[in-house]
């Protein structure tokens, strides 16, 4: 599916406000409601939107550490990565796992309440990861920029 100007500004807005009411957001990107709409669907349907979602603040919730951790592994038969990548799914303070090219084989994005609980996170899920030769966490001292809005 090709993007023009009117569904690129459409996921601009969207992206950044996801609860934008339909009137809103029409009259943002210079559309009638039923045509705003129209396309809304469209790009729902065509995946392009893919969910909405609350971003929560970690901090107040009480996960202020974001640990970012290498990984590599014993190999790169087939085997090992399903293996690795099923298992890394389970794990609820993993948010993003990323096959890398480079050193590492896999970036894991996890958060924790403190160092205590990181330990805790590795003792009973990083550490028993299959395949997993070698690890090495990186901690986040503080988050100058983050968004999840991509730039279209």
């Amino acid at each position: 599916m090709t993007l023009d100007d009117i569904d690129r500004k459409i996921l601009r807005v969207i992206q950044k406000k996801g609860r934008i009411s339909n009137a809103d957001l029409s009259e943002k990107v210079a559309l009638s409601p039923s045509a705003c709409h129209r396309r809304v669907q469209r790009l729902e349907a065509e995946g392009i939107v893919k969910d909405y979602v609350a971003l929560l603040d970690a901090r107040k919730i009480g996960l202020p550490s974001t640990i970012f951790v290498e990984i590599k592994l014993q190999g790169q038969a087939d085997e090992i990565l399903d293996a690795f990548e099923a298992e890394v799914k389970r794990v609820p303070e993993i948010l993003e796992c990323h096959l890398m090219a480079g050193t590492a084989d896999y970036i894991l994005k996890v958060v924790a309440d403190s160092t205590e609980d990181f330990a805790r996170i590795h003792r009973q899920h990083l550490s028993r990861l299959p395949g997993v030769q070698q690890m090495q966490s990186s901690f986040a001292l503080r988050t100058v920029f983050k968004t999840t809005a991509l730039p279209v």
